[in-house]
């Protein structure tokens, strides 16, 4: 190597420059020599033993809450398995509503039975649906409209008038429908207000509740919102008895009744809804989406940055 005569005195400058350099404060010239020694040498951290540079072992990133998912998840776990227990419930419902079906439709297509002269109310749930025939009188002065009921987009109220039997029992029978404008019973025809003994025959049914969107009824004022059985047949001395009286009315004749005001009866047939079969889809359905949301979610691959900087070796 080329000196001149000036180089020991520059590499003695450089020297001096490159070399960490310690400040001696009170305490540290307190210290014995061999340890002022080791903290000097120790200066630089890269001199210390052990010491690893981020070259030698580069940092891996991993995504925040890759394995942690929260509450959102318990969440996520919860739908699927509570929709599918729903969809096995309507199962079980469509099953026993089938069931019911069956056995209302074998009732409603014997022949009907003559009601007897008094009725154990405790029995009438066994015979819902079951035609009857009972005979006697109407009681046009004891008539409850219930209402207001649509039909075809029509307002109107459904017509009770108390049967009154042989004896002095009555039962209460829900003649059919009638429009707004024939509430009074002036605007009807007399073909309407038939008198004198009739036969009736129509459904036994039992009695039901009223839903919670349903107001009161208002008996005082002769406003009824919803067939309360045992109280319209208190107000008028009645068996707590309904009979919906049926009838099959051709197009001429219906026109026919709704002009003159004369109650149009029910058809001969059960009327309950079984939908439960939609709802079995439907909670199945929502089941498996959330499931596979699931599933999606838990198995998502990490961020496309996070996964090229976790490959990343070369710091330099």
């Amino acid at each position: 190597m080329f000196t001149t005569p000036a180089a020991p005195r520059i590499l003695t400058r450089l020297t001096k420059a490159t070399t960490p350099t310690i400040a001696f404060s009170p305490v540290l010239s307190q210290l014995p020599r061999q340890q002022r020694h080791q903290i000097r040498a120790y200066a630089n951290p890269a001199d210390q033993p052990g010491f690893e540079s981020i070259l030698d072992a580069p940092p891996t990133l991993v995504r925040a809450g890759q394995k942690r998912h929260g509450p959102g998840l318990l969440l996520l776990i919860a739908i699927p398995v509570t929709a599918f227990a729903l969809g096995t419930w309507q199962v079980q419902r469509l099953q026993w509503k089938t069931d019911l079906l069956a056995k209302l439709e074998d009732r409603i297509i014997k022949p009907p039975l003559p009601l007897p002269p008094q009725v154990d109310p405790a029995a009438i749930h066994d015979f819902d649906y079951r035609r009857i025939q009972a005979t006697g009188r109407f009681r046009h002065d004891q008539e409850m409209l219930v209402g207001p009921r649509l039909r075809e987009g029509e307002n109107g109220y459904q017509v009770i008038t108390p049967l009154e039997r042989e004896g002095g029992s009555k039962v209460l029978v829900n003649r059919g429908w009638i429009l707004k404008d024939k509430k009074d019973q002036r605007s009807r025809a007399p073909e309407a207000l038939p008198q004198g003994g009739i036969t009736v025959e129509g459904l036994l049914r039992a009695p039901w509740k009223k839903n919670m969107f349903t107001p009161e009824n208002r008996p005082e004022i002769g406003e009824f919102y919803f067939p309360d059985i045992e109280q319209m047949a208190k107000l008028v001395g009645a068996q707590p008895v309904w009979i919906e009286e049926t009838m099959e009315p051709d197009l001429i004749e219906e026109m026919n009744a709704v002009s003159v005001g004369k109650p149009i009866g029910r058809p001969a047939e059960v009327n309950i809804r079984n939908n439960h079969a939609q709802y079995i889809v439907t909670w199945y359905g929502l089941s498996l989406a959330t499931t596979v949301m699931l599933y999606l979610l838990v198995k998502k691959p990490p961020a496309s940055t996070s996964r090229k900087i976790r490959h990343v070796k070369d710091w330099s």
